[in-house]
């Protein structure tokens, strides 16, 4: 079952601040994927979650190495950029040992390519610029833990 949910920032300000409380409520096993055009936001999401979790290096754009990990004591995250892939270019990228670490949180900036290979349960973020720096971010939950991460990132964003 789909859960369909929106959420309003006004500055990439608010947008990292949705990050972060995002990353406060990850527990690590989640699945995000990031979808909307080129300065949507999708990276500044990543560096706030990244950020909050207390992972030092800061992510950057992973178009041209496809697949980052960034890890710590207690998180590791994979950042995945499949901008420009087609689903027959993205099989030997790693994505077995990505999924083999239940712990593990996934953001999936250009998600489409490995959609097929992911699990059921994750978070679609659909990211829409609205003129200056207001975006509208669609959140679409499929599956209890999703639901569960939406639900609570609605609750935190009164806008």
């Amino acid at each position: 079952m789909m859960n369909k949910k929106t959420i309003h920032t006004s500055s990439a300000q608010e947008t990292l601040a949705l990050a972060q409380r995002c990353a406060q409520l990850l527990k690590g096993g989640e699945i995000i994927f990031l979808r909307g055009p080129i300065g949507a936001g999708k990276t500044v999401f990543v560096k706030g979650v990244a950020g909050a979790l207390g992972l030092k290096s800061s992510p950057t754009s992973a178009s041209f190495s496809l697949m980052k990990r960034y890890q710590n004591r207690k998180n590791t995250l994979f950042h995945i950029d499949l901008f420009r892939l087609s689903e027959g270019e993205v099989f030997n990228l790693g994505f077995e040992e990505m999924l083999e670490n239940e712990k593990a949180i996934i953001l999936a900036e250009w998600p489409d390519p490995i959609a097929q290979m992911m699990p059921q349960d994750r978070l679609e973020m659909d990211f829409v610029l609205q003129g200056e720096d207001k975006r509208k971010i669609t959140l679409c939950a499929y599956g209890p833990t999703s639901q569960a991460l939406a639900e609570e990132l609605c609750k935190t964003n009164n806008k």
